[in-house]
């Protein structure tokens, strides 16, 4: 029986804020958040940002943050969600045949599956793109179209169904507002 947890999968290279975020807006909501990554251990997150004169973000040092489990310890029937974060991460988690076996458990089992800026590519290879409309970092676009997704540019935060995307760190309250409303009807956060 799900219980009112949500999985948060990163790793080494995890958006900081983006980890930070979720971990301190979902808790405020009520939920119980596990962080998972390859195994339990304290992480060097990363900070992206964008600075003038560049053509691209630009990537510092960010926060340590403490894994709760490893991706070996996920049981899926204790979560209601799923939430893929960003940063340089899902370029190697999207490589791992436990993290795709994962989310694409909690996407059988009609569990909401949440990805955010490049915590799409996790999506892309689980093969949860495919006709719907996604929205994520305008550099992940090309990821999404070549895997027949409906690359959504204009908004901040897209939901299909029980898959909810967002572009990037920038788009929290849009992308959150919409997570909330698929949560709170279902969580303890309703109470």
């Amino acid at each position: 029986m799900a219980s009112d947890k949500i999985l948060l999968i990163t790793g080494d290279a995890g958006e900081s804020f983006e980890v930070l975020y979720a971990k301190q807006r979902l808790t405020e909501a009520g939920f119980e958040t596990i962080l998972a990554a390859p195994t339990a251990k304290p992480l060097h997150l990363v900070i992206h940002d964008f600075e003038p004169g560049w053509d691209t973000y630009v990537e510092r040092k960010g926060y340590f943050v403490r894994s709760d489990i490893g991706f070996d310890q996920v049981i899926v029937d204790d979560y209601i969600a799923v939430l893929c974060i960003g940063g340089r991460a899902p370029e190697y988690l999207r490589n791992d045949d436990r993290v795709i076996s994962i989310v694409r458990k909690f996407y059988d089992d009609d569990k909401y599956v949440f990805a955010i800026c490049h915590g799409v590519q996790i999506l892309v290879t689980a093969g949860l793109v495919e006709n719907k409309n996604i929205t994520c970092y305008e550099h992940v676009k090309f990821e999404v179209i070549s895997f027949g997704g409906h690359y959504i540019g204009h908004q901040e935060a897209v939901r299909d169904g029980r898959i909810i995307t967002g572009q990037t760190w920038n788009s929290h309250p849009e992308f959150y507002r919409l997570v909330m409303e698929c949560l709170l009807p279902v969580g303890v956060g309703a109470n």
